[in-house]
């Protein structure tokens, strides 16, 4: 088997492994906030400069590219993604203590935790991305904007920071008439999702559930209805979007909220 699709194979069994704690209740981290207090960590970068390999993932996008994500992304170890929650969220990353392999004078990056690093228990040493460690894995186009690839690893020093995104939050639009699971991503802010409430045109608010990532799902039946949302992020901010989506939606759709945090 090829070494990318080993890869995707682990991400999706992390993924999997992750929604089983959060449901549990287990391993659940508190968020780090943007505060600006700079942390250490280490880093390393995964795929090569095109960035294939860093698409889809376990926060649940797709296409990064497409959904305005680009490069600037990162798979985030145990102790950092929290189990799912820290989708979304924004890191400034700068190289330090390593002058062999850090690049002179290169300014910090900023990315945002598009994907989970899973950790690896079979081996005794070298195992970044096991608990407690905080670690970052960037896409490869990342890494070597503030270090030399053949480093390989280096030490770091981040930050969470606000994102700041281009256009409107997107909802997309999933699942069958009888469960709706929709997408949330593009978020400017805090970044990070922490709640969702919907609501058909002809009903009141719904809660909705984290079902993986940054998918929230609902069980309610809201086909032939315009589509409002309510969406909290994890510093509390809550921003409504009103009729983000017309009562013509059909599954597989995307909409854009025409606002931001």
């Amino acid at each position: 088997m090829a070494a990318n699709s080993i890869y995707q194979c682990l991400i999706t069994l992390a993924a999997i492994v992750v929604l089983v704690e959060a449901r549990s209740g287990q391993n659940i981290r508190i968020h780090e906030k943007v505060d600006g207090t700079w942390y250490d960590a280490h880093a390393t970068f995964y795929g090569d400069m095109g960035g294939a390999e860093t698409m889809q993932g376990a926060c649940g996008y797709g296409d990064l590219f497409k959904q305005g994500y680009g490069l600037a992304n990162t798979a985030l170890s145990t102790a950092l993604f929290n189990n799912g929650l820290t989708c979304g969220a924004c890191f400034e990353i700068t190289c330090v203590n390593d002058p062999n392999w850090c690049i002179p004078k290169a300014p910090p990056i900023r990315v945002t935790a598009t994907n989970f690093c899973p950790p690896n228990y079979s081996k005794p040493h070298d195992n970044w991305c096991n608990p407690p460690q905080k670690h970052f894995d960037l896409s490869m186009a990342m890494f070597t904007k503030i270090a030399y690839y053949k480093a390989g690893i280096v030490p770091v020093r981040y930050r969470r920071v606000t994102c700041t995104k281009t256009g409107g939050v997107k909802f997309e639009v999933k699942g069958n008439p009888n469960w709706l699971i929709v997408l949330i991503y593009n978020v400017g802010g805090a970044g990070d999702v922490s709640n969702v409430k919907i609501k058909g045109s002809s009903g009141g608010w719904i809660q909705m559930s984290r079902n993986w990532g940054q998918n929230w799902q609902t069980g309610t039946v809201l086909v032939g209805q315009s589509l409002s949302f309510q969406v909290t992020t994890s510093d509390g901010k809550m921003v409504e979007f009103d009729n983000a989506a017309p009562k013509n939606w059909q599954f597989g759709q995307t909409f854009d909220g025409k606002i931001n945090f």
